[in-house]
């Protein structure tokens, strides 16, 4: 049985401790819950992989507390501590060159020269690694493939008995992970969307950001989310829904008539970001043939919600 700890000082302490000595911890961030592990332990980040079901190709990102603590880990460009004092902490993660002596485990990187790296604002996420004091990886805290978790139920409900310690931080405020920055070599690219977006990456290096291509189906994944399915419920997903049959659920976007549920009634995306995941079980949860969703805009917060859905829906 995992037990589940209140995120006050005592209970970040101790998930802190079980961290530094190779339990696996769930923990809120700003995005989902996070699945996390001693980084410098092979044992760890193996157990990550194993407690997930995740394939081992695809890479974690590593939280550290602060960019003093990113430092040993890679090597930061002028663009790379621009965005770092922009954003961290914050929902950006950044894929730099490994440095040599990271002193990481392999696993990690999934066996590439890069490293993904991010500081999490999260209250609690930032007691638990300040406790810790070692860089931690920390996947999504589900099932690998499965709905990412936005609440200590949901981390419970996929990994009770499969790791020690969940900490109650309550739910997450931004809902979808962190967007992913490529700035291992070459022009800078976003692997992932999320709660930073391309606009807000351009705007401090003063260049236009776009997004990388899809890897190969032989390739390696640079980043978390880029596997084609992805964030999928049990039930189908079906996008741009503007009708809805009988046995579907309709999950709506704004002024929609006869929404099952409503990602947000009045049109925000914020709103709609923090809302998917947790809707999306929900709906999943109801028995329904299919899940049927309304369109919503590609930009901005869309863009990530957006891109959840599409690998949500993709074929399995």
């Amino acid at each position: 049985m995992t037990q589940v700890l209140a995120a006050d000082a005592e209970g970040c302490r101790a998930a802190g401790e079980a961290l530094r000595a190779g339990e696996l911890v769930a923990f809120p961030t700003e995005t989902v819950y996070g699945l996390g592990g001693n980084a410098r332990d092979g044992k760890a980040v193996a157990g990550i992989f194993a407690a997930k079901g995740r394939p081992s190709f695809n890479p974690l990102i590593v939280h550290v507390i602060d960019l003093a603590a990113a430092e040993p880990l890679a090597e930061f460009s002028d663009a790379a501590r621009a965005l770092a004092a922009r954003f961290w902490p914050g929902p950006l993660t950044l894929v730099l060159p490994r440095r040599a002596d990271a002193g990481v485990s392999e696993l990690v990187s999934a066996g590439l020269p890069s490293i993904a790296i991010r500081v999490p604002g999260h209250p609690v996420a930032r007691a638990v690694l300040a406790a810790a004091g070692v860089p931690v990886a920390a996947p999504s805290a589900n099932p690998s493939g499965r709905v990412s978790p936005t609440t200590a139920a949901h981390v419970r409900a996929g990994l009770d008995g499969r790791i020690a310690m969940i900490v109650d931080g309550g739910p997450c405020r931004v809902g979808v992970e962190s967007t992913v920055l490529d700035l291992s070599g070459g022009d800078p690219a976003i692997l992932r969307p999320g709660g930073v977006t391309p606009e807000d990456v351009s705007a401090v290096l003063g260049i236009p950001v776009g997004f990388a291509p899809p890897p190969a189906a032989d390739g390696p994944l640079l980043s978390p989310g880029m596997m084609a399915s992805h964030y999928a419920p049990a039930a189908p997903v079906r996008l741009d829904a503007i009708e809805v049959a009988p046995d579907e659920a309709l999950l709506g976007f704004g002024a929609v008539a006869g929404a099952t549920l409503n990602l947000s009634p009045r049109g925000d995306l914020g709103e709609a970001a923090a809302n998917l995941f947790a809707m999306l079980r929900r709906l999943d949860e109801g028995g329904y043939r299919a899940i049927a969703v309304s369109p919503i805009p590609d930009r901005g917060l869309g863009l990530a919600i957006n891109d959840r859905l599409r690998r949500a829906a993709a074929p399995r």
